[in-house]
């Protein structure tokens, strides 16, 4: 009987295993933290000490540092797949009430909080030793025969009032197989617009962030010509990167084309890694804020 109810709240059943794992985690560092002092100690020592027998306990600290740091890191990686898991079920639920009539209309400003929640929440990817990055991680783009979603973001370019054509940020609603079309909606409740687009017309956006201190080649170098989120808007523009994040926490620094100024570009500004996406080629990319 309880295992019924708790395989019907899967949310909940969720939450109990992240907390397990989170005091895991912790009482995992709590059992580490000796071994780590008394190597950082004879780390010290070894300045000054180059006996065979200084050198071999050393050797003994590192590698049960390194076997603890292997056991720590498995934890740590349970533990984001779980939260993971418990954003794809909120995930499902919004459209699931979205689906059922009961949309919730947000205003503008919590429209663009809850963005940059999103950006700064997306999962980060840390490589092991020799594994390949995935694509939608960083810059690296989907594969040609990736289908998005419903509830994922992208880009898409649509046709405004008077027939120009601009990169918005939208919502995958679903995706019609038998036309190779999808349909989104556009992010901005004041728009409230549904498109139906060919793929073609359609970026998705990456499902998880580049770590700049384990996979910086997932990053797009400086210079390149990108698609980036203007900030406090849902359009995309042609943009410069100007620097990259050096940490998983930074953003990039770009610069937007903008015939306003001398030199044609703006002032640098901060946009994040899932809003910064490759330049589809042969269209023109424009917006309105």
């Amino acid at each position: 009987m309880l295992q019924v109810q708790l395989s019907a709240n899967p949310f909940q059943d969720r939450l109990r295993s992240l907390k397990s794992l989170v005091y895991e985690i912790e009482t995992e560092r709590k059992r580490n933290e000796p071994n780590i002092v008394k190597a950082i100690q004879l780390t010290k020592a070894s300045g000054e000490d180059k006996s065979p027998a200084l050198t071999h306990k050393l050797k003994a600290h590192y590698k049960v540092g390194i076997q603890d740091a292997i056991q720590e890191e498995a934890l740590i990686r349970q533990a984001l797949a779980k939260i993971q898991d418990i954003r794809n079920i909120r995930n499902e639920r919004r459209i699931q009430a979205r689906n059922a009539g009961n949309k919730e209309t947000i205003r503008r400003g919590a429209l663009m909080k809850m963005l940059q929640i999103s950006a700064q929440t997306l999962p980060l990817f840390v490589s092991k030793v020799g594994e390949k990055i995935p694509p939608l991680c960083g810059s690296i783009p989907a594969d040609n025969n990736y289908v998005a979603k419903p509830g994922d973001m992208v880009a898409a370019l649509v046709k405004g009032v008077e027939n120009e054509e601009n990169w918005i940020l939208a919502e995958v609603v679903q995706y019609l197989a038998n036309a190779s079309k999808y349909e989104v909606d556009d992010i901005d409740e004041e728009q409230k617009d549904r498109h139906i687009l060919s793929k073609r017309r359609i970026v998705p956006l990456p499902l998880m962030r580049a770590n700049p201190e384990t996979d910086g080649q997932a990053l797009f170098p400086k210079g390149t010509t990108v698609m980036a989120l203007y900030p406090q808007t849902t359009c995309f523009y042609k943009a410069v990167i100007n620097s990259q994040p050096q940490t998983a926490n930074e953003e990039y620094e770009v610069l937007f084309e903008d015939p306003t100024y001398a030199d044609g570009y703006s002032p640098p500004l901060f946009v994040a890694q899932r809003y910064v996406i490759a330049i589809k080629q042969n269209k023109k990319v424009s917006g309105s804020s």
